[in-house]
């Protein structure tokens, strides 16, 4: 009997040499780290060392989540993930009202240098590589990292990171934005021309399709809608003035790993295919790491449950081994209970040990691409490429990703797909352990971890201190020379940096740019 893999592609119960009819090993296939890099982005991949472990965190205050990332450092992560709260996404501060409630709920809130400061405490920034999962105002956050290490002694040559920096994907699947598609666009052309000037090791965009999955995108979806934004930027960085090998290097992009193995190995290496030949032939790109689609992968957070959640450490296991055979650069594996609420020392160091058994207890990193020249995974990685492909062709139809944006396509396609899936799990046809098949009569008790809400109050009054000890003249100063950037054509990052430097706020900031720019109003219109 015939099934459907998550895209709607029909999956065979057995697959022969037939299912590689007309197939050419060189072209599909080259070598590990050379073009269409099917197999992996370098020749060795994880048999000279494991990927980087990159725990993604942040919650309450600055304090609090600085203690977290010295366990996990001390647990041995790799690399840094700060998750931000939902007003500093927006680009407000704690004390503003629409702020109320939300203070250091799903990430670490950021108002100032300040917060910044106690965020990195302890913390050497020319040994840790950091990944800020930040948009709408990644420019804001990456200046005070910035100004952090110069605190530091640490000079912005040595800083290696990544800034999330996809305002597209926010548009269509998570809502974080703050400043129409034209400006935002803009923005991030400047952070491309200021991190090759100023921070030239860091990856100044992660192209993001990991949010369009949790809102219901398929694999297919995923990949087409990503590789779809993807090219808009390109055009948008060409389009100012820049050749595409300054700034295409230090691209990378960031996607699900779901528990079905097969469709996301075979996603990996479709992506890496059709995103090298893009750049190649769209682009005329020369320089191979141009080519490269480097990603990080965390485990799917939508396919984690509250019900016997422990079961969660099991699907971890199993979609941390999906991203791992697909040639991840970076993971995150989620925590069992994030479910419930913020994950415990404990779930968080257990998340971790995962990584690290797969790393060092399994034979998975001894060989390249273990799944090359498999029938089932090579004919799998040939129907994604062509659904996304021509998912691709209809974005483009359209007239590429900001257009299509704007008549709904994407988001339209991802809600079909999710209420797809709804009903499949409704009806039990798509069976979910301990939610509609293998219940328990009573659910264990568990005690999750909870933010403080009093840390509102705290940061109400950090805002005020410095509000009251800063020069005010010069905050005022620097915030009028960033309004008369955004109006022209000067990179707005570097009065940025000096209005972030004189301790303007984060909302301050963001609030000078809403004057020029605007701020975006989606339509219902479709």
């Amino acid at each position: 009997m015939t099934r459907e893999s998550e895209s709607g592609l029909p999956i065979e119960p057995v697959y022969g040499p037939d299912a590689l009819d007309g197939w050419d090993p060189a072209e599909k296939l080259g070598e590990p780290g050379s073009y269409p890099f099917t197999r992996g982005v370098y020749p060795t991949m994880y048999t000279g060392r494991p990927w980087t472990m990159r725990q993604y965190a942040g919650f309450g205050t600055a304090t609090e989540s600085n203690a977290r990332y010295k366990q996990l450092i001390a647990n041995g992560t790799m690399g840094l993930s700060v998750a931000f709260d939902l007003p500093t996404q927006m680009g407000h501060d704690s004390d503003a009202p629409i702020a109320s409630g939300e203070v250091g709920k799903v990430g670490v809130a950021i108002d100032s240098v300040d917060d910044m400061r106690v965020l990195f405490d302890g913390i050497p920034l020319d040994k840790v590589s950091t990944s800020m999962t930040i948009n709408a105002p990644a420019a804001l956050l990456l200046l005070l990292y910035q100004l952090v290490a110069e605190e530091q002694g640490v000079g912005a040559e040595k800083l290696t990171g990544t800034i999330q920096n996809d305002v597209l994907k926010e548009y269509i699947a998570r809502g974080t934005y703050i400043f129409p598609p034209g400006p935002s666009l803009r923005l991030i052309a400047d952070i491309f021309k200021y991190c090759r000037a100023e921070i030239p090791k860091w990856n100044t965009i992660s192209i993001s399709g990991y949010h369009m999955a949790e809102a219901g995108a398929s694999p297919a979806q995923e990949i087409a809608f990503t590789l779809a934004d993807g090219i808009e930027y390109v055009r948008t960085a060409v389009a100012a003035g820049m050749d595409v090998d300054d700034f295409a290097p230090r691209l990378s992009f960031f996607f699900v790993s779901r528990t079905t193995i097969l469709e996301e190995v075979a996603k990996f290496r479709a992506a890496r295919r059709i995103w090298a030949r893009v750049m190649k032939e769209e682009f005329g790109a020369k320089n191979p790491k141009s080519l490269m689609l480097r990603f990080h992968t965390q485990t799917a957070g939508v396919q984690l449950t509250a019900q016997q959640p422990e079961v969660n450490l099991v699907r971890v296991a199993v979609q941390g081994l999906a991203a791992v055979l697909g040639g991840t650069q970076s993971l995150h594996t989620n925590s069992f209970d994030e479910a419930i609420a913020l994950p415990t020392d404990k779930s968080a160091r257990l998340a971790l040990r995962t990584q690290q058994v797969l790393a060092y207890e399994t034979d998975v990193t001894a060989t390249v691409d273990p799944f090359a020249g498999s029938y089932v995974v090579e004919r799998m990685t040939d129907d994604v490429e062509t659904a996304a492909l021509e998912l691709m062709r209809k974005v483009e139809d359209l007239g590429g990703a900001v257009q299509a944006i704007e008549h709904g396509f994407q988001k339209n396609e991802i809600e079909r797909n999710a209420y797809r899936i709804a009903q499949e799990t409704d009806s039990a046809e798509r069976v979910v352990v301990g939610v509609n098949r293998f219940q328990l009569d009573e659910e264990e008790p568990y005690e999750p971890l909870r933010v403080d809400p009093a840390i509102e109050a705290e940061q109400a009054a950090r805002l005020a201190k410095l509000r009251a000890e800063r020069d005010q003249g010069a905050v005022d100063a620097a915030l009028t020379e960033l309004r008369k950037a955004a109006t022209g054509t000067d990179n707005v990052l570097y009065p940025m940096k000096d209005a972030l430097r004189a301790r303007a706020t984060v909302g301050e900031v963001c609030n000078a740019l809403r004057e020029v720019w605007g701020a975006y109003v989606p339509t219902d219109a479709f």
